[in-house]
Formats: C-alpha cells, structure tokens, sequence
C-alpha cells in the first residue's frame, strides 16, 4: 500500500501522459487545461487505494481511476457554466478563459473520453465497470436537475437535500470505491459495501464543501467564499437556519436568499451571522461528524484486515478535517 501523496503523484504521473496536446486545439487545450488545474485527486486515488485494499495493483486501477475524474472534471466544467462561477480551484473557469460553447463541446468530449478508457479492460470487467459509470452518470444529472430545481423554491426539505447531494456529489464517490473494486475482482459483497463506505464520505464531504463555502479561507478553498450565498442555493447550512429561526428571521433569510444585490459582500455577511447565530453551522459540523461516523460503521463488514480498515478510516478523518 502507497500514502495518498504517493497515490496522488501515480495519477498525475499518468494524467500527464494522457492529456498530450491534440487537434483540434480548441477542443483539447481546455480539456488539457481543466484536467491539470490541480486540486487533491480525491476521487481517483480512492480508485487506486481500493484497489490495493482488495489485493490487486493500483497500476490495473488506473484507467478506471482517469474515467473518474475526466468525467468529475466534465462535470466541474458544465455545472461553472450553469452556476456562471468565474473561479475553480482558484483559476479561470473554462467558459470564462474560452467561451461558453467551447466549454460545453469540450465537456461533452470528455464525457466520451471517459466511457473510451473503459476498454482497455477485459469485457466482463468492462461490463460492470460501464454500468456503474452509467448509473452513476445519469443520478449525477439527476442531482444537478434538483440542485437548479432547489435555487427557485422556498419549500426545500432537509431529506430532499440531502437526496441532491447524494446524486450530485456522493455516488460519484461511492462509485471511484467501487470501481477500484471492481478491477480487483473483489466480491459482490465487498463491491457493495465499499460503495456505501464511499457514499456516506461523499454526503460528508459535500456537507463539509457547503460549510467551507461559507466559512472557508479563500486563499485555500479555492473557489469563490460565499458562491452559494450569491447564487441562493438551499444548502444545508440555510436549510437547518431556517428550521432553528424565528418567524421574523425565517422571513429576514428568505428574503434575502431570494435577492441579488449590487452589494454581494453583506449579503455574504449577513447570511454567514444567521448561519452562525441560529446555530446552523454548528448542526452542519455535526452531520459532517455523523456521515463520517456512517461511513466508518460499513467498514466492519468488508472482507478486509483490520490494518487496511484503519487506514480507510484515517483517509475520512483526513477528509472531516480538511480546509480546501
């Protein structure tokens, strides 16, 4: 077994080798430019650490593992164009450094391009590696259907929340687990509950992402601080301020989710102090701990030694505990 920095540097060692420069320039270079943008790999290292964990090599793993995160990345470009985000990982967006039709025919191609790295495997593992990737695609859609759904209504519950963010975000990671998996022949049984492990860490990292949105460090998250204030979105910090809120505030925060002002900086302000003194950022912390701890009770029914159980459990704590 490899630490996750020397996982990380593997795939990016390959990433390299497979964003070379091709024509159409205007196709690829963006494709080139959002897949070298950086960031923790997290996705496909948990590809290549599951399949170790399952006793094969991370070398099988790692066309799976760039299937994951060229599509995590076709996502990432589409989702800057819908939310009109001018920053990823501290950089141009694509459609902000090119344009917006550039973005979306050079998304659509990865699309492609991650269904093509599927067939350097034998069929049998191309089959269900090809249905994962196809469910999980489709559900990714689907959560970003209800994520856009959400920003125009005043009626969100925390159930249809967090069933958003588990589509949107947290079967993407269920599915890099189990992937690696897959590749390993582990058994159906492993697959599954390795799937619920990566699952369960998504909702938490998801939750953890909607907190660092309003309370990151921007000089380590990366993205714009308060882009889900800004764009109203429903998160789980605004829906739980409103549950712990008065009549008075729940219509003070409604309002205010329902405005844009000239003056984006007090409305990131204002809805940060509600987050704060409702008590929402507190409970957020909380689930964050709580999925994490959901995540960790699946370990102890994988077919695994108790030594690899604990370094799962040491990559969610690092990932609970993250500031980017």
């Amino acid at each position: 077994m490899l630490s996750v920095e020397e996982y990380q540097h593997q795939f990016v060692t390959y990433l390299e080798k497979y964003t070379v420069a091709r024509e159409p320039k205007n196709l690829y270079e963006p494709i080139r430019y959002i897949l070298n943008l950086g960031g923790k790999r997290l996705r496909p290292v948990l590809t290549l650490l599951t399949a170790e964990i399952f006793n094969s090599t991370y070398n099988k793993a790692l066309n799976a593992a760039l299937s994951i995160e060229v599509f995590h990345n076709f996502s990432l470009v589409h989702d800057d164009i819908m939310d009109d985000a001018p920053l990823r990982r501290g950089k141009q967006t694509v459609h902000e450094k090119w344009d917006v039709n550039t973005g979306v025919l050079s998304g659509d191609a990865m699309l492609i391009m991650a269904y093509q790295l599927f067939e350097n495997y034998p069929p049998h593992t191309f089959q269900a590696l090809a249905q994962l990737f196809s469910k999980t695609a489709l559900e990714v859609c689907e959560g970003q259907q209800y994520d856009i759904d959400f920003e125009s209504r005043d009626d969100v519950s925390i159930p249809e929340y967090l069933k958003m963010i588990e589509y949107k975000t947290a079967v993407l990671v269920g599915a890099a687990m189990k992937m690696g998996a897959i590749v390993a022949n582990a058994s159906l049984e492993d697959q599954h509950n390795i799937y619920e492990f990566g699952k369960n860490l998504g909702i938490a990292f998801q939750l953890q992402d909607d907190y660092l949105d309003a309370f990151g460090d921007p000089k380590t998250f990366g993205k714009q601080v308060g882009g889900d204030i800004i764009e109203n979105k429903k998160t789980y910090l605004y829906l739980k301020a409103l549950e712990f809120s008065n009549e008075t505030d729940k219509t003070t925060l409604r309002q205010l989710f329902a405005s844009n002002p000239e003056d984006i900086a007090t409305k990131i302000e204002t809805a940060k102090q509600f987050f704060l003194s409702s008590g929402s950022a507190e409970e957020t912390t909380k689930a964050i701990k709580d999925y994490t701890q959901k995540a960790f009770l699946v370990l102890e029914s994988l077919h695994i030694s108790d030594e690899k159980k604990q370094l799962l459990k040491d990559f969610g704590t690092g990932l609970m505990h993250r500031d980017v």
